[in-house]
């Protein structure tokens, strides 16, 4: 390995065999009780609390460690509300049609629709947006790399924490998401990767069968 600055890895922690074998099974019962909700209660959620989990989706692993990445956290009601507009508007297109018929009926089972009323009911919206040319300092204008793997990674660790910390989330895509990057005034080098949806449950809430159907170990891995 070429020279470089570094400095001893000093806060590894390791454990027992065992002890690691608890933590991975402790891991799996709590990140599979992590459900995409789609009713959710309008009850505040403190600001520390999402910002505790960005921090964290801000130590994911990126491409030369260019961190390209932006997170907009949005609790205003204007804001929320215009994403809600502009969202239905491009949704209520995909669902008349624009999304095919393949993709239309992938999506029956979980019941979803035009309508996204949790857009502006939830106590938080998190715009994700992808960075074309950044680097280790704010100002730095440099091509980066691999942006769309690393806010991906970056994005899994933001819904892990938010998860951790008792919240429960929605993943949402509008086609095209370009209104995002107006709505929640970011420039040219932005652009939307994904908006989560984050607060508590409604009372109501529910999870459709289809979505708590997961594949088994030996249809996802293969250990050579």
């Amino acid at each position: 390995m070429k020279a470089h600055d570094s400095s001893p890895l000093s806060d590894y922690i390791e454990y027992t065999s065992d002890e690691m074998l608890q933590r991975s099974a402790d891991f799996y019962e709590n990140i599979k009780r992590r459900h995409s909700v789609r009713s959710f209660s309008n009850r505040p959620v403190a600001k520390r609390i999402i910002e505790n989990c960005i921090k964290a989706a801000g130590t994911a692993p990126s491409g030369a460690n260019h961190q390209p990445w932006h997170f907009v956290a949005i609790s205003s009601h204007d804001v929320k509300k215009q994403i809600r507009q502009q969202a239905e508007i491009h949704e209520s297109n995909f669902y008349q049609g624009r999304g095919g018929e393949e993709w239309l009926d992938a999506l029956k089972p979980l019941g979803t629709d035009a309508n996204k009323p949790y857009l502006e009911h939830a106590p938080w919206l998190i715009a994700v947006f992808s960075e074309k040319k950044g680097g280790i300092a704010v100002e730095d204008k440099n091509t980066n790399y691999y942006v769309h793997e690393s806010v991906g990674i970056a994005t899994g660790f933001l819904i892990n924490a938010l998860h951790s910390s008792g919240l429960v989330t929605l993943t949402h895509t509008p086609k095209p998401m370009s209104f995002l990057t107006k709505v929640c005034d970011r420039d040219e080098n932005s652009r939307p990767y994904m908006l989560i949806i984050a607060g508590y449950p409604s009372e109501n809430a529910t999870v459709p069968h289809h979505a708590m159907s997961k594949k088994k170990l030996e249809d996802i891995a293969t250990f050579l």
